[in-house]
């Protein structure tokens, strides 16, 4: 049995930020087999949707929307001046959704990425509530327009509130909104989650995205991932969304100062793309990827 899913891979393998001349990157990703791009919205202002969206068609390509939500972008702040910033982003964001026939937003929105601190419970449940209370405009906003949200926990490094299939599932039952839905990230899972498989199956009919590294953030295949686990359990649930490669490059010293990679984990971007997709395709369609070596699609992709 296979998965009824499509393959991605996110822009920021290559660049960032996400502008209108990465278009130049939808051929060579559409000759490598993918059926999706992952556009990362750092800057809407920089997006020209019509020449974006005449270049998805060009290249048969579909595509999803995840957002970037840095330090003044924080629905948590106690200063609705940050709340009011962050709006006015997702709002720009989802007119890229719509311009491109993007169903969702995705993204940790409930707060600023990088904002991990020890906090009391207290304020933890101030922070808490003012994610949710704002969140809940967010989805009447998502709802407005025809569209959802898909909410990404991230690892304890990186945020304080939301780590876990657990946390988000109890975040999207707090807001209390149809548009209100769940994105679930490997890199992050292989930290916080004891069982990946669990995790997804508490997601459940909630979860419309999942993006995939190595544990390293290295090329799927390569690493420590359980990817029978995934497979069990993205089938248990019928899960038809994309599953959609996430990592970065380390020439763009910004974002790789964000997400902590110093050096390099790939000879080259397009190696990393290229036999990530051979692996993620024999993944989805059910081959025992844990009984082939590791360096198997390294190989076979030199030739």
């Amino acid at each position: 049995m296979s998965l009824n899913v499509k393959l991605g891979v996110s822009t920021w393998l290559w660049t960032s930020p996400f502008n209108t001349e990465t278009i130049s990157l939808f051929p060579k990703i559409k000759s490598m087999g993918y059926d999706l791009i992952e556009l990362p919205v750092e800057d809407p202002s920089i997006i020209d949707t019509k020449v974006v969206k005449q270049a998805l068609a060009d290249n048969g390509l579909d595509v999803v929307i995840c957002g970037a939500f840095g330090t003044s972008r924080d629905l948590t702040n106690e200063d609705p001046s940050f709340h009011k910033t962050c709006f006015d982003y997702i709002e720009a964001s989802f007119e890229i959704c719509n311009a491109l026939d993007a169903g969702f937003l995705a993204g940790p929105m409930y707060s600023a990425v990088g904002k991990a601190r020890l906090v009391s419970r207290e304020q933890k449940k101030i922070e808490w509530n003012r994610a949710v209370t704002n969140l809940y405009k967010v989805c009447e906003m998502a709802h407005s327009r025809g569209l959802k949200i898909a909410l990404e926990p991230l690892n304890r490094f990186e945020t304080d509130l939301v780590n876990n299939a657990e946390d988000v599932t109890r975040l999207v039952k707090d807001i209390n909104h149809p548009a209100a839905k769940i994105m679930l990230d490997g890199f992050h899972m292989n930290i916080e989650e004891p069982d990946i498989e669990a995790a997804i199956l508490l997601a459940g009919s909630d979860l419309i995205h999942v993006q995939v590294s190595e544990n390293y953030r290295g090329t799927p295949g390569t690493g420590q991932t359980r990817w029978d686990a995934y497979y069990r359990a993205l089938s248990a649930i019928n899960y038809e969304g994309a599953v959609s490669i996430e990592s970065f490059t380390p020439d763009i010293k910004e974002l790789a100062g964000a997400v902590c990679i110093w050096k390099p984990l790939v000879p080259s971007q397009d190696g990393f793309a290229s036999e990530g997709i051979q692996f993620l395709r024999d993944w989805a369609q059910g081959v025992d990827t844990e009984s082939i070596p590791k360096n198997h699609y390294q190989l076979k992709s030199k030739h």
